[in-house]
């Protein structure tokens, strides 16, 4: 409890003098600590409604069809509500589904991902 205590006190410090940490002055654990991941993603980096429901997956994949002639556009798919996806006859699972994953996608917190097939020898 009491190192808690000086190191909260010591960022207090530093952060009220104005001072920035210099890269030497940090911890050695400290330095790769913005690496969460070992593996890089790929996204794709033009998203229409075929690549965005391939990307969500789970079955929600079999309206693209349905989803294109209807809707035409990802920009309207990410603002349309759930009454309208009913009323295309979208089961009550995906409707769910692609408006999770559109809220998530309009915040920028999620982005479909290339499938990377590895080539087996």
């Amino acid at each position: 409890m009491y190192s808690i205590c000086r190191v909260v006190m010591a960022l207090k410090a530093v952060l009220s003098s104005g001072r920035a940490l210099s890269l030497q002055s940090q911890p050695s654990w400290l330095l790769g600590f913005s690496r969460f991941s070992s593996k890089s993603d790929i996204y794709i980096s033009k998203v229409g409604i075929p690549e965005f429901l391939n990307g969500v997956g789970k079955g929600v994949e079999a309206h693209v069809q349905k989803l294109e002639t209807e809707i035409g556009d990802f920009q309207k798919l990410l603002v349309t509500r759930t009454l309208k996806l009913k009323k295309l006859g979208l089961p009550c699972k995906h409707r769910k589904l692609i408006l999770k994953y559109t809220h998530k996608y309009r915040l920028g917190l999620w982005r479909p991902r290339v499938e990377v097939e590895q080539v087996k020898s």
